[in-house]
Order: structure tokens, then sequence, then C-alpha cells
């Protein structure tokens, strides 16, 4: 009799195994699926969130352009620039007239500006030189210029600004 207990004793060990087999099994399917889902709702949480501060935060801007567009802007004629443009492959010289006028923010920029025009002329002067004809070719060459230039009258004006640089008229020939 000695030998039946064993049996049951190696058969209620094996069920017990089993069980907790069986009960592992459904516990890890059931944890992956829970971190699923949390992760899911914290993605869903945090993505609606950042959604409503675009949202809000798009008409903080809005309103601030809509301040920015109440002041009226205030353009700056500059003398009109002639140069000769630079011409290494052709024996005929081909010239560049520009007519710029600087868009400013404010008046105070503008009184500003006016004892700086000849610093200012002597760097359109400067770049426009070194300009071949090709650099002016199509709409991306004249934006390229417009940032340039921008760009050289910021520098000159420090710690003032120019909104922008407008073409009034351009003339290659």
């Amino acid at each position: 009799m000695a030998s039946k207990p064993k049996k049951a004793d190696a058969a209620a060990t094996r069920d017990a195994e089993a069980g907790e087999a069986e009960a592992a099994k459904p516990a890890g399917r059931f944890s992956k699926k829970l971190i699923i889902m949390a992760a899911a709702g914290v993605l869903a949480v945090g993505g609606g969130g950042f959604g409503a501060y675009k949202f809000f935060a798009g008409h903080k801007k809005a309103e601030q352009q809509a301040e920015a567009e109440k002041k009226p802007a205030v353009f700056v004629d500059m003398p009109d620039v002639l140069v000769n443009l630079s011409n290494a492959n052709s024996d005929r010289t081909q010239y560049l007239k520009v007519k710029i006028v600087l868009e400013v923010p404010d008046k105070a920029v503008v009184e500003k500006i006016t004892p700086l025009t000849p610093r200012l002329m002597d760097a359109f002067q400067t770049y426009l030189r070194e300009l071949r004809p090709t650099d002016l070719d199509g709409s991306a060459g004249l934006y390229r210029l417009k940032e340039e230039l921008t760009r050289r009258v910021n520098v000159a004006l420090a710690p003032d600004k120019v909104t922008a640089v407008l073409f009034k008229e351009i003339v290659v020939q």
C-alpha cells in the first residue's frame, strides 16, 4: 500500500503543476493585454491633450498676428541702384537696375535708417556687383536676392531690424 500513496502523490503533483501552468498562462496573457490597453489609453489621452494644446495655442498666435497687423507698416524708399553684373565669360556687359523699398515695423526705425543710408547703399552695391545674370533667373533667384539683402540690411542696422526688402522695379539689361 505504500506504493499507492506515491502514485496518488505523483498524480496530485502533476495536477497541481498543470494547474499552475494553466493559471500562469492566462495571467501572462491578461497582463500583456492589460499593458497594451494601458499604453493605448495613455496615447489617446496624450494625443488628445496635445491636440487641445495646439488648437488653443493656435488661437493665441492668430490673436498676436491680428495685433501685429493692426500696426500700419512703414515703407522707406531707397535710392535707385544701377550696377554692372559680374560676367567673366562674355564680352557683353550687363547691367542691373533695382528700386528697393524697405518695410520697417515703426517710424522710430525710419529715423535710424536715414543717417545710415550710405552704409546700406554700400552694402547693396557691393553685393549686387558680384551677382551673375544667372543668379537672378526665376523667382527662386529673386527670392534669394531679397533674403540676402534683408540679411545685410539687418546686419547694418543692428539692433534694429527691417521687416522685409521689397522690389519696386528690377531690370537686367
